[in-house]
């Protein structure tokens, strides 16, 4: 095998997980009441592009979800561009304080919130809370 192959199969079979990774909705007005009206567990991560808090829990975020494809397959991922609807209905009615939270929903329940958090292990305490909902 010559080093330009192994080095392009190398790049790929690091990258298939990432492959099947869907991105998270981008939330429209209306997206997340409707899913939970479909019974979902929804994962809310109110973010801007330009905060570095929210750039890590994105990329906790998104290792987490290329580890255990349960979570891809079972919640409901929007994220909520706190540019556009920081002061919005959304936000109002679940009183988010600032970018940079994560919140968990199902039916008319707030399952758990993490506001500024990086810690992997909180994150992934975060999306266990939305797994075991979802699956139960």
């Amino acid at each position: 095998m010559k080093r330009r192959e192994f080095i392009a199969l190398t790049a790929a079979a690091t990258l298939a997980p990432l492959a099947s990774l869907a991105e998270p909705a981008n939330y429209t007005p209306g997206m997340a009441k409707k899913a939970l009206a479909e019974g979902k567990t929804v994962f809310l991560d109110f973010s801007a592009t330009w905060c570095s808090t929210c750039a890590a829990q994105g990329r906790i975020i998104d290792a987490l979800r290329a580890e255990n494809p349960d979570y891809n397959k079972n919640i409901t991922f929007i994220k909520v561009d706190w540019d556009d609807y920081g002061n919005g209905e959304l936000s109002n009615e679940l009183k988010i304080p600032r970018r940079s939270t994560l919140v968990v929903l199902k039916g008319d329940k707030e399952l758990g919130r993490i506001v500024a958090g990086t810690s992997k292990d909180q994150i992934k305490g975060l999306m266990d809370t939305a797994l075991a909902a979802a699956t139960s």
